[in-house]
């Protein structure tokens, strides 16, 4: 469920994606903003053992791009609501806590924005099948427990028609963000609208439950993650999809020298989805650092996007920002192009036992996202 409070034209659309460029500046250097994360990224599970190592060199930087013409159309404030389904609801939550169903496992996990007091009674937080303890920090690690009896690391779960696994990671994630099912499906209904071949990027992948999403819908798909583990996860999980002849490019690199390579090739995209962490490490110790990079990692995506883009979506975790920020951000990137900025939260709602009550919102993420007009 959208739900959207204004809309404000920003002027005349351009060409396309590719218009209002005509030069190139040096791009500016921003501080970096101090954080307490209000919800990791699984980052800091794969790139935790580099944390010691030194950092390699970073990538060559080229300069940002000025671009002229009209900044798009916006649409502020924009929230998305996941809804329920049996592959995953929020239960209840409070305390510090989050009382959530994934497939057939009920699991209690922190949850630092749930300053509230919880709802159901302390024997439904205790008849669980597993509870994450240990660090509190959230990119701390910690461990799982099973008070009903030893389970596996793994166990199959179902989101949009498509098979994966769910998992317990020592870094208190469970191998997906069901959070992000409203971009998903979203994507999914683009690409069969569509009527003809289009081409999906995703960056900071994961273990590629929205790149099997778009596979399964017909999209070409170029998966990108630093993590070999979480590749290795992604191929696991389109072999659990019965997907292993569509067409997925599982490609383990940092992320900024990826799509600097993409744009010296000429390679475009219909679809780009971007999933950064505050914090990360590449596969050979590059860092990234969000309020450092993120301008410039919208400026070459900008550029990858083909003439016919259907979307550019950009999802902030664990920043001390408004939406604003990255609203205005990709307003800037996209100037000239024309079409729609839309920017807000993404929430999950909760829904009792029976998954049929409409209980509190818990905000998850950041959102801006680009559409065409």
């Amino acid at each position: 469920m959208t739900k959207t409070t204004k809309m404000r034209r920003g002027g005349p659309p351009g060409s396309g994606p590719a218009s209002g460029r005509v030069e190139k500046r040096e791009r500016p250097r921003q501080a970096p903003v101090p954080a307490k994360d209000a919800r990791p990224k699984a980052v800091a599970e794969r790139n935790a053992p580099l944390k010691q190592e030194r950092a390699a060199p970073a990538a060559p930087e080229r300069p940002l791009m000025t671009r002229t013409g009209d900044t798009p159309a916006e649409r502020i404030p924009v929230i998305l609501e996941n809804q329920s389904s049996a592959g995953f609801r929020l239960i209840d939550s409070g305390a510090g806590e989050k009382l959530e169903q994934y497939g057939d496992y009920r699991v209690v996990r922190p949850e630092a924005q749930a300053l509230w007091q919880r709802s159901l009674p302390a024997r439904h937080w205790e008849h669980v099948d597993a509870v994450f303890t240990g660090d509190t920090d959230e990119d701390g690690m910690g461990r799982w427990r099973f008070p009903k009896g030893a389970l596996g690391e793994t166990w199959p779960m179902q989101l949009l028609d498509v098979d994966f696994h769910g998992r317990f990671t020592s870094f208190r994630h469970v191998g997906v963000f069901p959070e992000q099912q409203v971009h998903w499906d979203w994507m999914r209904q683009e690409i069969e609208k569509a009527k003809r071949p289009v081409k999906v990027l995703n960056l900071f992948g994961y273990t590629g439950v929205a790149s099997l999403i778009a596979a399964a819908a017909g999209a070409e798909v170029t998966h990108v993650d630093a993590s070999k583990k979480a590749i290795g996860w992604g191929r696991e999980n389109q072999a659990l999809a019965r997907l292993d002849k569509a067409p997925i490019r599982w490609i383990c690199d940092d992320a900024m020298k990826f799509i600097a390579r993409e744009e010296r090739r000429g390679n475009r995209y219909d679809i780009i989805l971007t999933d950064p962490p505050k914090f990360g490490r590449g596969p050979n110790g590059e860092v990234w650092h969000l309020f450092d990079h993120l301008p410039l990692m919208l400026d070459i995506g900008r550029e990858l996007l083909s003439d016919k883009a259907l979307g550019f979506v950009l999802t902030a975790y664990s920043i001390r920002a408004s939406f604003y920020s990255i609203h205005e951000l990709m307003r800037e990137t996209m100037r000239g192009a024309g079409g729609v900025v839309e920017s807000g939260e993404l929430i999950i709602r909760e829904s009792g036992l029976d998954g049929s009550e409409k209980g509190r919102a818990l905000s998850t993420s950041l959102f801006s996202r680009w559409v065409p007009a």
